[in-house]
């Protein structure tokens, strides 16, 4: 009762409507540059031979950067499929208007799901006879075929059929009049390893285990399924991993999976910007933060950045990154909690309340990758593009 009697005595028409207007800079933002993206991928195809197509991966919301945006500027760079993880995520792209085809990832095994892939036209990855079965029937009870790509496992053990009983299935498959195979595909486990060259690696196995198999199918009579095994580092590897298409997630966002090659220059579209939201002082000897790990060793000014683990910052890189202001760098300091992280900027004298800090991106000559950031947390860069959450607006910056 007590607010209600405040709010009637305050006239808000004399306010601007701001929840109309939002400003996304507000805390935390990831800003992502498209053009990078096109500007990525010619330079990818340019590696590939004229026949191999190229599928730009942008599940998990585009690596983080925004599927649809992703896709817009992969298709601007000569991309002519799109891969998904998920069912939710193709739906999402076709309602947004995107027109190229659409390979779902992940498994489908619900009829349900299977129809709404078949309505959305979008292809699913299929692992088994039953689930061929299903799609024959949808196929079937709307006259039409429904387009699918099948897998083989051949040393993922993850997804797909099992390499020593395709050829039997594949020739049942064949007979179903329903379903239009549109492609045949595997996924390298180790191809970013660095002996992925010897021919006795994971890699090198894994691609004679699947060219033995597409010779006993004969798959040279069906000219119009694509060959599909590389990845991002299956790709830049070598060649003879091509086949009629690759698909491109890591090196399409401006990472190298391989750091040897050194020729190859990519640019990483996406950046991580943080507002500077309070700023203290503490004397010497202060503790800072969930469980005083960080102690002041002099008399420190601390900028509070209303970012930390909920946003996707792991926890685990508390006290072992910086941050970027005007060229210089800033570290963090003390535990990274839910929402917030403090920077020591003692050393500055420009740092003020809302100041922009650079967490991930270009400052002037100074990077922070998230190459960088995982090596420090013991991961790997997809888990650090992958983890930011939604709750950091997307800027397209170009």
């Amino acid at each position: 009762m007590q607010i209600r009697q405040t709010n009637q005595l305050l006239n808000f028409d004399k306010f601007p409507n701001f929840e109309k207007d939002i400003d996304l800079k507000q805390r935390a933002w990831i800003e992502v540059k498209g053009k990078a993206i096109e500007t990525n991928v010619r330079q990818l195809r340019s590696k590939l031979s004229k026949n191999c197509q190229f599928m730009a991966v942008v599940k998990a919301d585009g690596y983080g950067h925004d599927a649809k945006l992703v896709s817009e500027y992969a298709i601007k760079g000569g991309a002519s499929q799109l891969g998904v993880a998920t069912l939710n995520e193709g739906i999402k792209l076709r309602s947004s208007g995107v027109k190229k085809p659409i390979l779902i990832l992940g498994n489908l095994y619900t009829k349900r799901d299977l129809i709404l892939s078949f309505k959305n036209d979008l292809m699913p990855t299929i692992s088994s006879i039953r689930e061929c079965l299903i799609c024959n029937n949808i196929g079937k009870h709307f006259g039409l075929k429904f387009p699918l790509h099948l897998k083989v496992d051949t040393g993922m053990s993850r997804l797909g059929f099992e390499y020593n009983k395709f050829v039997q299935q594949f020739e049942k498959i064949k007979s179903f009049d329903n379903i239009s195979i549109e492609g045949i595909y595997s996924h390298l486990s180790s191809a970013d390893e660095l002996n992925s060259l010897n021919p006795k690696s994971i890699t090198q196995l894994q691609r004679q285990k699947f060219l033995e198999l597409l010779k006993q199918i004969n798959v040279e009579r069906n000219k119009n399924i694509k060959i599909h095994l590389a990845n991002s580092a299956g790709m830049l590897l070598d060649k003879n991993f091509h086949f009629h298409m690759v698909r491109v997630g890591l090196s399409m966002y401006g990472y190298k999976p391989l750091s040897k090659l050194k020729n190859l220059l990519l640019k990483p579209a996406l950046s991580l910007k943080v507002k500077v939201a309070f700023i203290r002082t503490i004397d010497k000897g202060v503790s800072v933060s969930y469980g005083g790990k960080f102690v002041s060793h002099r008399k420190t000014n601390l900028a509070v950045l209303s970012i930390g683990y909920a946003d996707g910052v792991p926890r685990n890189l508390s006290g072992k990154i910086n941050v970027i202001h005007n060229n210089k760098f800033y570290p963090q300091v003390g535990t990274i909690t839910m929402d917030q992280m403090m920077v020591d900027i003692t050393d500055s004298t420009e740092i003020k309340v809302g100041s922009t800090l650079v967490l991930l991106g270009s400052d002037g000559d100074k990077t922070i990758s998230p190459i960088d950031w995982a090596r420090k947390s013991n991961t790997i860069p997809w888990e650090i593009l992958c983890s930011f959450k939604n709750r950091l607006p997307k800027v397209q910056v170009d």
